[in-house]
């Protein structure tokens, strides 16, 4: 019988409190904090409009290799670690895969997205294609991804061998549990170690940009407005601006 080892999930709190960053928000920030590498590249958003936070649920593959891996999609569905990768998914989790960035074998299809969505999770950042494409954008769930295709995973070239291990997905080390968040920019990895430093960056970070969209908004002098800097007359309005809206 295959075991795979789980993930340890944040609380709650951890996730709902990064909600309002956004992708571009946490690169930047986590940058300024020294983390430089944080966007998964040449991953994009199928599903416009849709926005996630939640921990990494991890699957590598590998090349195939005949000794190591018998191909056969029905044979033996057990011995086939993307469906366990997907045994472990919880509400809010998100699968994250190193395909190879491959685009000519389908990771999952539409009876696995199905499955993933019934059992709460939020979406999939993979680099690498979907197959069943038609069918997977009815289901409500989120899609990072480089294509679709009408192979399955094992088709061509590649094969699932290991769950919930550090990966690289589009140029980025994803470790199990690791936060992802996700939008129309792009998908970003947090790693968990970080999350305190990026929450106390961060919320100031997105508090003086609403007041400096608004002003921009008005009319204002983007070298004054944007960015925004402690100790100048622009931050003193936006004090006082934020003690109003408190009060």
């Amino acid at each position: 019988m295959t075991h795979t080892p789980d993930i340890v999930r944040p609380d709650k709190s951890v996730t709902d409190a990064l909600r309002n960053i956004g992708a571009a928000t946490a690169s930047a920030e986590l940058h300024r904090l020294g983390i430089r590498n944080t966007h998964i590249e040449g991953v994009t958003t199928w599903t416009p409009g849709k926005s996630v936070v939640g921990p990494a649920l991890t699957l590598q593959f590998m090349p195939i290799r005949e000794d190591v891996y018998e191909d056969s999609e029905y044979k033996d569905p057990e011995s086939q670690l993307h469906r366990h990768a997907l045994y472990h998914a919880q509400a809010g989790d998100i699968v994250v895969v190193d395909a190879r960035g491959k685009l000519d074998s389908g990771v999952f299809g539409e009876m696995m997205m199905t499955y993933l969505h019934g059992r709460g999770g939020q979406g999939v950042v993979i680099d690498g294609a979907l197959r069943d494409w038609p069918n997977i954008q009815k289901i409500d769930i989120g899609c990072w991804i480089k294509g679709v295709t009408p192979n399955y995973h094992t088709q061509r070239d590649i094969f699932p061998y290991a769950v919930n291990v550090p990966i690289a997905c589009g140029g980025c080390y994803v470790a199990p549990g690791d936060i992802i968040v996700a939008d129309d920019d792009g998908a970003v990895v947090i790693p968990i170690g970080m999350v305190d430093k990026l929450l106390a960056r961060a919320k100031g970070h997105v508090e003086w940009e609403e007041f400096s969209r608004q002003k921009l908004s008005e009319g204002g002098d983007l070298r004054r407005y944007y960015p925004m800097r402690e100790g100048t007359e622009a931050w003193a309005e936006y004090e006082a601006w934020k003690a109003a809206k408190q009060g």
